[in-house]
């Protein structure tokens, strides 16, 4: 059917909600089909909020009921599937401060336009409810999927610490932990399109199922600059490639320590270890995370730094800068 079909030219008439051209002219709708009266039109909706697909399609059947010779219009709607990209934030050993760094680039992200959701992975020691100060919050199940609980961050959230009595050990063998994993990572996410997985420390069955079954599209290490968490941290690392999963690179938390009192700066665990590790396993350093009190005392009190605007924030904005350009490299090349 050529574009100077009346039913074409009919919906050339009509904006597309997402720009000026007309609906045949923006690729919205394909060329509509006329057989006995009724005339077939399929419309891409991807994009539009339901207010839009509905304010549209009603558009659509009034302009070509108009159209000589239709007395009738069907309108299919289709959408292209969003794609979801998941992020793991991993560590080859605990007490490196990885699900801080996780909860604050979940933040980070949303601040600065991504629709992102936190998986807290770690099964065994959920500690993001405390962190995004969800601790009561309590999600729900529709149709047998869990529905993520919002923060006050504009983070929607799961975590097997809202699903357990607060202490309560979860003694689970590795099958049933990444059972519950696959529960939180398939929930009901909607629109957002990045999922920070935080992982728990080290190498094991939780990890291994998440690679095999979900495929991160990359995963950042986090690290101390001490010589024995970065030997952890390279296990990490390995285990990702060994999965073909891409390393976005490495962060080093903990990173120094200034004296609140007399203003000294001291490296209680050494300094530029993991900058040091990253450029020999030719991997991006993507920065370092001071050993801070602010950061602590927020962190406790379920106000990630991130979300404010003190000095706290920006070393965690600065990752999230990084991880921006590697989800959408412009120029090719990421960093």
């Amino acid at each position: 059917m050529s574009s100077k079909d009346p039913l074409s030219a009919a919906l050339d008439r009509i904006a597309d909600p997402s720009g000026g051209a007309g609906l045949i002219a923006s690729g919205r709708a394909a060329p509509p089909r006329l057989a006995d009266g009724t005339a077939d039109v399929i419309l891409d909706v991807t994009g539009l909020d339901d207010a839009e697909r509905a304010a549209l399609e009603t558009q659509v059947k009034a302009e070509l009921g108009r159209v000589p010779g239709v007395s009738r219009v069907r309108v299919a709607l289709t959408a292209a599937k969003r794609e979801r990209r998941l992020i793991a934030v991993g560590s080859g050993k605990g007490g490196v401060g990885k699900s801080t760094l996780a909860a604050n680039l979940a933040v980070a992200l949303a601040r600065s336009g991504f629709k992102v959701g936190l998986v807290d992975a770690d099964i065994y020691g959920p500690s993001q409810p405390r962190l995004m100060h969800a601790e009561e919050a309590k999600p729900v199940a529709v149709d047998k999927q869990l529905v993520p609980v919002e923060t006050d961050y504009g983070v929607p959230m799961l975590s097997m610490g809202q699903l357990v009595p607060s202490g309560q050990a979860i003694a689970w063998r590795g099958p049933m932990a990444a059972s519950a994993l696959g529960q939180l990572v398939d929930a009901r996410w909607d629109d957002a399109e990045i999922l920070i997985l935080d992982l728990p420390p080290g190498t094991g069955d939780v990890q291994l199922s998440m690679i095999q079954k979900h495929r991160p599209a990359g995963a950042l290490i986090v690290s101390t600059p001490q010589d024995l968490a970065l030997m952890d941290a390279t296990r990490a690392i390995d285990l990702f490639n060994k999965a073909n999963v891409p390393v976005i690179g490495l962060v080093e938390n903990m990173a120094g320590y200034i004296c609140p009192h007399c203003g000294e700066a001291s490296d209680p665990f050494g300094t530029g270890g993991a900058e040091a590790a990253a450029q020999g396993l030719g991997l991006p350093f993507l920065g370092r995370v001071p050993l801070a009190i602010g950061i602590r005392t927020a962190s406790d009190a379920g106000t990630p730094p991130a979300a404010g605007e003190g000095p706290e924030a920006e070393p965690f904005r600065a990752i999230a800068t990084r991880i921006a350009a590697w989800l959408n490299p412009s120029p090719p090349g990421g960093f």
